[in-house]
């Protein structure tokens, strides 16, 4: 044979997840399904096509960073900064309450603290990933509750920085106080860069205008602005999808800066599509039918637990119950940094193997199940409030 060893299976899983997406689209379900399902089908549980998952992750994250980035760029900073006092408020109410639901299970069973604050903590996160590829697809990301979402998942990424030092302090071995540090220095910088960013009418680099004359130049130039930013955040220890988030509201302030998204839209597509296949690789058949019905239970009180925590915080802050059940149904999954919490806590042994399979299994689940809980949603509403979804956009 005359080929690289890996050309199979990306010819095979390119094709699987074009199979898929035509079908998802004819029925007109989100294509977000269809990437999971082919990772499912292409990974080390079905066909085998891809057994290092790793590669796949990595490559994944990637598809984040990109994705926070072209939303740095679309987001309105007037609504945005409109919205800074629900998006606080809000994810440090459902932190607490997330915590305390968590508390009252965990007495019944007889859990440490370590461990009923740690699942506390996985399940207040929501995913960045696909909420954003949900209103994106739906048009709903300028809306008003599209806004109070964005920002409430931009704080909860915020909040992954002190929940891993809660987690390292709760671990023996502890953390290292310059990381811890950094860490809030960091976090101070960005909300300092962020603000400043909001009150600027415009950014001018006149050096940058010299790669508008060549289009290699521009896709290099394009990469180094999305990944450079996502590199220093992450060097601070804090999050790389923030990082590109900011990059992407520094990018859009600039004059001209159309030619970067433009350069890194092929890119944006296929590493959103591998992390979404990343998430169904992640999926343990057998153990989700050894454990269906704990899992099925526990996904089902994870969605609506969420689902009623999100709308009571959201309507204690004046938004009306339409619009507070909406936005929480987008927010009621489990999201992908619950995965880093998750590990943390099975190295730190908080969690044992199995319970660290159910919580895996659980978050993936979630995901999976996201865009059909978002749709049950929108049909229990009644059409006007559906409708204020795309009502008002910029």
């Amino acid at each position: 044979m005359h080929f690289a060893p890996i050309l199979p299976a990306v010819v095979g899983t390119t094709l699987i997840g074009l199979l898929l997406s035509l079908l998802f689209r004819y029925f007109k379900l989100p294509l977000v399904l269809a990437y999971i399902l082919a990772g499912l089908i292409v990974g080390p549980q079905c066909l085998g096509l891809i057994n290092d998952i790793d590669v796949i992750e990595t490559m994944g994250s990637l598809g984040v960073i990109l994705l926070l980035f072209f939303i740095g760029m679309e987001v309105s900073p007037d609504k945005l900064r409109r919205s800074w006092r629900v998006s606080i408020t809000s994810t440090g109410l459902q932190i607490i309450l997330c915590v305390a639901c968590v508390y009252l299970v965990g007495s019944l069973l007889d859990w440490s603290l370590q461990r009923i604050v740690l699942l506390g903590f996985v399940l207040s996160l929501s995913s960045t990933a696909v909420v954003l590829k949900l209103m994106q697809d739906n048009n709903e990301l300028h809306s008003e509750q599209g806004q109070h979402v964005l920002g409430i998942l931009l704080v909860q990424d915020l909040a992954v920085i002190p929940m891993v030092i809660v987690i390292g302090i709760m671990d023996e071995t502890g953390v290292q106080s310059d990381v811890i540090a950094m860490q809030v220095g960091a976090g101070i910088g960005v909300l300092l860069l962020v603000r400043w960013l909001l009150n600027q009418e415009y950014i001018e680099f006149r050096w940058l205008n010299k790669l508008k004359v060549n289009h290699e130049l521009q896709v290099f130039g394009a990469l180094l602005c999305c990944f450079g930013l996502a590199l220093i955040s992450g060097l601070m220890h804090l999050s790389t999808a923030l990082g590109a988030f900011v990059g992407g509201m520094l990018v859009a302030k600039m004059k001209d800066s159309l030619w970067i998204r433009s350069s890194l839209e092929a890119f944006h597509v296929v590493f959103i599509a591998l992390f979404f296949m990343s998430i169904g690789m992640l999926l343990n058949v057998q153990f989700i039918v050894q454990n269906s019905t704990l899992l099925a239970s526990l996904l089902f009180l994870v969605l609506v637990g969420n689902t009623l925590i999100a709308t009571v915080t959201l309507r204690l802050l004046k938004i009306s119950w339409a619009k507070s059940f909406y936005a929480a149904a987008m927010l009621a999954q489990v999201g992908e940094f619950s995965f880093i919490l998750a590990t943390l806590g099975r190295e730190s042994k908080l969690i044992s193997s199995y319970g660290y399979h159910v919580t895996v299994a659980v978050i993936a689940l979630s995901l999976f199940a996201s865009p059909f809980w978002v749709a049950l949603a929108r049909k229990i509403l009644p059409a006007p409030s559906v409708a204020i979804a795309g009502a008002d956009k910029n």
